[in-house]
């Protein structure tokens, strides 16, 4: 008698165990679905003041000169895109825009025609999963940061060694120039400029897991993590901003918003303490996240342009 309970206690626990493993696997597969790959489906609502500037900065952007630039990513073999708008008057001085998670080069319409409006020439490119390039996942900004090194090293082909280079990117844009600047870059880089950009893909996973669904970072976050690599081939526990600022030299502008709930406020002061180089910080009062432009276009036109003027010289 009490080795068939002992046998009927050992096959409870058998039973248990296999559905909290199979239950952690399905919660972790969901997870990478949720996060990690594109939803083209999905329509974002902007709040109004993003949403008026955004439809008359994209009309600007569709008859604009441009010109489609395509290459290879750094690893999977995968077509990117881009699209380089040249300056009105020529100049060496170029900006390459990173835009935002789930996004692409036209959710930057207003970044691309600011920085057009200041005389910059402006490379922006379509992220691997992204709308106008190949690839099944969003790379949060870890594998694109090594594509973006072929786009810097592309730009200088095609528009000469004389270049004079600034990185802006907001929100996973903001993380992926971050995770770009502990990278070798070349000597034509001159400046970062991040808005609203994360400490690590780690911390804002976590984030969202508390804030979407009320849960521990652990363990979901660990058999998440073997599921994104089993996907993608890359651990996004490896992928920090904060790590990669501990490496980086250059001027850098931190620019977040005070009330961010999205990308937690407390982030930016993460990044901007780990930044090795000449820094400067800017934290918008009220503003949501990814607003501060919105909110304050001149101001934020003025700082940014200031930024970028004492630098790119």
């Amino acid at each position: 008698m009490l080795k068939l309970r002992k046998k009927q206690w050992l096959l409870l626990v058998v039973c248990l165990v296999t559905v909290i493993i199979g239950g952690l696997f399905a919660a972790s597969q969901y997870l990478y679905y949720f996060a990690f790959e594109p939803q083209p489906r999905l329509i974002t609502k902007y709040k109004q003041a993003k949403a008026t500037m955004l439809v008359k900065d994209q009309h600007w952007l569709d008859n604009a000169k441009q010109k489609n630039w395509y290459q290879t990513s750094a690893t999977q073999n995968l077509q990117l895109h881009a699209v380089y708008f040249p300056a009105t008057q020529k100049t060496n001085k170029t900006i390459v825009v990173a835009h935002g998670y789930r996004e692409n080069h036209r959710s930057m319409a207003s970044y691309i025609h600011l920085f057009h409006r200041q005389g910059y020439n402006v490379l922006a490119p379509d992220d691997r999963g992204a709308v106008g390039s190949e690839g099944k996942y969003i790379g949060f900004g870890w594998p694109d940061r090594l594509d973006y090194l072929k786009w810097l090293q592309l730009l200088l082909k095609k528009e000469g060694s004389q270049q004079k280079i600034g990185l802006f990117g907001v929100s996973m844009g903001g993380a992926t120039v971050m995770m770009i600047s502990g990278e070798h870059l070349s000597k034509q880089v001159k400046a970062i400029c991040e808005d609203a950009g994360y400490s690590s893909i780690e911390g804002e996973l976590t984030h969202e897991l508390k804030a979407q669904f009320n849960l521990p970072k652990q363990p979901l976050i660990t058999t998440a993590d073997w599921a994104v690599q089993q996907h993608t081939g890359f651990s996004f526990k490896k992928a920090s901003s904060v790590d990669q600022l501990k490496r980086n030299h250059l001027p850098t502008f931190f620019i977040h918003g005070g009330k961010d709930n999205f990308v937690p406020t407390r982030m930016v002061y993460q990044n901007y303490r780990a930044s090795a180089g000449p820094k400067q910080l800017w934290v918008v009062p009220g503003a949501a996240h990814a607003m501060s432009y919105y909110d304050h276009p001149q101001l934020y036109s003025q700082k940014v342009s200031r930024f970028f003027a004492k630098y790119l010289k």
